[in-house]
Protein backbone atom coordinates (compact mmCIF):
# COMPACT_ATOMS: atom_id res chain seq x y z
CA UNK A 1 0.00 0.00 0.00
CA UNK A 2 1.53 3.53 -1.07
CA UNK A 3 0.90 6.15 1.35
CA UNK A 4 -0.10 9.52 -0.68
CA UNK A 5 0.46 12.89 0.86
CA UNK A 6 0.55 16.03 0.26
CA UNK A 7 3.13 18.87 1.42
CA UNK A 8 2.05 22.70 2.22
CA UNK A 9 5.12 24.86 2.29
CA UNK A 10 5.49 28.40 1.80
CA UNK A 11 9.38 27.73 1.05
CA UNK A 12 9.92 25.82 -2.31
CA UNK A 13 13.27 24.57 -1.02
CA UNK A 14 11.30 23.08 1.98
CA UNK A 15 8.58 21.18 -0.19
CA UNK A 16 11.75 20.07 -2.63
CA UNK A 17 12.99 18.81 0.72
CA UNK A 18 10.10 16.68 1.84
CA UNK A 19 9.26 15.47 -1.83
CA UNK A 20 12.86 13.69 -2.12
CA UNK A 21 12.20 12.34 1.46
CA UNK A 22 9.14 11.06 0.87
CA UNK A 23 9.18 10.38 -2.82
CA UNK A 24 12.44 8.00 -1.93
CA UNK A 25 10.63 5.95 0.67
CA UNK A 26 9.02 2.90 -1.33
CA UNK A 27 5.60 3.13 0.12
CA UNK A 28 5.45 6.98 -0.11
CA UNK A 29 3.83 9.00 -3.16
CA UNK A 30 3.75 12.86 -3.39
CA UNK A 31 0.26 13.47 -5.03
CA UNK A 32 0.34 17.43 -4.50
CA UNK A 33 2.27 20.14 -3.14
CA UNK A 34 0.64 23.63 -1.28
CA UNK A 35 2.73 27.50 -1.15
CA UNK A 36 -0.04 27.81 1.99
CA UNK A 37 -2.71 27.01 4.43
CA UNK A 38 -5.59 28.22 2.04
CA UNK A 39 -4.04 26.54 -1.54
CA UNK A 40 -3.78 23.74 1.59
CA UNK A 41 -6.82 23.29 2.69
CA UNK A 42 -8.57 23.34 -1.21
CA UNK A 43 -6.17 20.82 -2.21
CA UNK A 44 -6.49 18.29 0.61
CA UNK A 45 -10.02 18.38 0.22
CA UNK A 46 -9.79 17.89 -3.79
CA UNK A 47 -7.22 15.29 -3.50
CA UNK A 48 -8.23 13.67 -0.18
CA UNK A 49 -4.57 12.22 0.73
CA UNK A 50 -3.89 9.93 3.38
CA UNK A 51 -1.15 12.45 5.16
CA UNK A 52 -0.41 16.02 4.55
CA UNK A 53 2.75 17.76 6.13
CA UNK A 54 1.54 21.17 7.40
CA UNK A 55 3.79 23.74 7.83
CA UNK A 56 3.21 26.51 10.30
CA UNK A 57 3.96 29.94 9.13
CA UNK A 58 2.72 30.44 5.40
CA UNK A 59 0.30 33.44 4.05
CA UNK A 60 -3.05 33.65 3.42
CA UNK A 61 -4.02 31.30 6.36
CA UNK A 62 -1.47 29.94 8.86
CA UNK A 63 -0.82 26.22 8.75
CA UNK A 64 -2.86 25.57 12.58
CA UNK A 65 -5.89 27.16 10.64
CA UNK A 66 -5.75 25.03 7.98
CA UNK A 67 -4.92 21.72 9.96
CA UNK A 68 -8.41 22.68 12.30
CA UNK A 69 -10.52 22.92 8.82
CA UNK A 70 -9.02 19.54 7.55
CA UNK A 71 -8.79 17.55 10.82
CA UNK A 72 -10.67 19.77 13.71
CA UNK A 73 -13.02 18.41 16.45
CA UNK A 74 -15.66 19.75 13.84
CA UNK A 75 -14.59 17.57 10.90
CA UNK A 76 -16.87 15.25 9.40
CA UNK A 77 -14.50 13.09 7.61
CA UNK A 78 -11.13 14.32 8.78
CA UNK A 79 -7.62 13.93 7.39
CA UNK A 80 -4.40 12.75 9.18
CA UNK A 81 -2.00 15.91 8.83
CA UNK A 82 1.44 16.02 10.88
CA UNK A 83 2.37 19.56 11.88
CA UNK A 84 6.56 21.00 10.77
CA UNK A 85 7.96 23.86 11.34
CA UNK A 86 11.27 25.05 13.16
CA UNK A 87 9.62 27.12 15.61
CA UNK A 88 9.89 24.84 19.35
CA UNK A 89 7.04 26.73 21.03
CA UNK A 90 4.66 24.92 23.11
CA UNK A 91 1.68 26.85 21.88
CA UNK A 92 2.32 25.45 18.27
CA UNK A 93 2.11 22.15 19.70
CA UNK A 94 -0.74 22.23 22.09
CA UNK A 95 -2.77 24.52 19.11
CA UNK A 96 -1.74 21.47 16.43
CA UNK A 97 -2.63 19.11 18.87
CA UNK A 98 -6.17 20.48 19.76
CA UNK A 99 -6.85 21.24 15.99
CA UNK A 100 -6.56 17.27 15.22
CA UNK A 101 -3.12 16.95 14.25
CA UNK A 102 -1.74 13.83 14.25
CA UNK A 103 1.78 14.66 14.47
CA UNK A 104 4.15 17.05 15.36
CA UNK A 105 7.75 17.77 13.82
CA UNK A 106 10.54 20.56 14.08
CA UNK A 107 11.92 20.43 10.53
CA UNK A 108 15.60 19.43 12.18
CA UNK A 109 13.85 16.05 13.16
CA UNK A 110 15.55 14.44 10.20
CA UNK A 111 14.19 12.19 7.39
CA UNK A 112 13.66 9.29 9.56
CA UNK A 113 11.55 10.67 11.98
CA UNK A 114 9.65 12.62 9.09
CA UNK A 115 8.98 9.26 7.21
CA UNK A 116 7.86 7.31 10.94
CA UNK A 117 5.54 10.56 11.77
CA UNK A 118 4.08 10.05 8.39
CA UNK A 119 3.82 6.10 8.78
CA UNK A 120 2.15 6.95 12.50
CA UNK A 121 -0.34 9.58 10.97
CA UNK A 122 -1.47 7.08 8.30
CA UNK A 123 -1.95 4.16 11.07
CA UNK A 124 -3.83 6.22 12.94
CA UNK A 125 -1.26 7.02 15.89
CA UNK A 126 0.02 10.21 16.72
CA UNK A 127 3.97 11.05 16.82
CA UNK A 128 5.54 14.27 18.70
CA UNK A 129 8.53 15.67 18.22
CA UNK A 130 10.86 14.70 21.57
Amino acid sequence: MTIRGVIADDQEMGRAGFRMIIDDADDMEVIGEAPDGLAAVALCRDLRPDVCLMDVRMPRMDGLEATRRLAGPDVTDPLRVVVVTTFDLDEYVHAALRNGAAGFLLKDAGPTLLLEAVRAAHRGDVLVSP
